[in-house]
């Protein structure tokens, strides 16, 4: 692998680069031979394959609270639109074909946006928690995570981490997709929410789940590179496991390299003696 490093491009390049994709992505959506996921049904499969909640408010490092509760809003705004799709087998879920663009007429408001490793605000800002949600479901379940992009850029340390590094999915409109194939025999549906503290994510079935999954990650380090800076690396796997908790495979899921806006060097907790 090429050593990763910050890249400085113009923002005229980023501009043209935005169309360019856009307009690529438009073409595979309305030209392509994918059979993209569209139809929705209120009510909901017999069976639940998986479900996972985050907390909606955390307090970031230099990142004003009016940011957060933002994101509240336009997550409630795209969890109406992509609560209980329906995926049958041979169809593609897509976050973006079914978001569509996040505009102010749809009900967006301004929220947080990481673009090149700096905190900047956006209306629409915030979904990452969502296409973040969405994967990390999907690694507990047998539908196919086709098209996943990793975030290019550590931002923030980790607080109460839960999950592994890396095991998220960033999004920008449209270039930026979050791609997940229904490859069984059987149909899944997707049921997200906002409640008062969490939001919340549900993948349905209609026949019960066969396996469970545990989600892992290997080769987690940080390395210093030659200009200067950190970069952050793991590999993330999962275990299949039969209902019984019998080991059935385990398998690579992808891999993540990540620049670090921050030391990853902290200080040793002090320790107190209280005899």
């Amino acid at each position: 692998m090429d050593a990763l490093k910050p890249i400085k491009r113009s923002p005229l390049r980023i501009y043209l680069g935005k169309k360019y994709y856009r307009l690529k992505r438009y073409r595979e959506w309305f030209a392509g031979n994918i059979n993209y996921a569209t139809n929705k049904d209120d009510e909901l499969l017999q069976h639940i394959a998986f479900t996972h909640k985050t907390l909606l408010l955390r307090e970031l490092k230099d990142v004003d609270m009016w940011l957060q509760h933002n994101k509240v809003h336009n997550l409630k705004v795209a969890t109406k639109t992509l609560t209980n799709i329906v995926i049958r087998p041979g169809e593609t879920f897509s976050y973006w074909r079914l978001l569509g663009n996040t505009t102010r007429r749809k009900g967006y408001i301004e929220g947080m946006i990481l673009h090149y490793g700096k905190v900047k605000t956006g209306v629409g800002g915030g979904l990452c928690q969502l296409s973040n949600l969405i994967y990390w479901m999907t690694l507990h379940t047998p539908l196919t995570v086709t098209e996943r992009y990793r975030h290019s850029y550590d931002v923030f340390p980790d607080s109460n981490r839960t999950q592994p590094f890396g095991s998220g999915a960033t999004c920008a409109y449209n270039y930026l997709d979050l791609q997940i194939k229904n490859e069984t025999d059987h149909t899944y549906q997707l049921m997200v929410y906002v409640d008062e503290t969490h939001l919340v994510g549900e993948w349905w079935s209609n026949v019960p789940p066969l396996y469970k999954y545990k989600i892992y990650e290997k080769n987690h380090l940080f390395t210093k590179e030659y200009w200067g800076g950190y970069v952050r690396h793991n590999r993330i796997h999962r275990k299949v496991l039969s209902q019984e908790g019998k080991l059935v495979k385990d398998e690579f899921v992808t891999e993540n390299h990540a620049i670090m806006m921050y030391e990853p060097l902290l200080d040793e907790p002090q320790m107190t003696n209280k005899e």
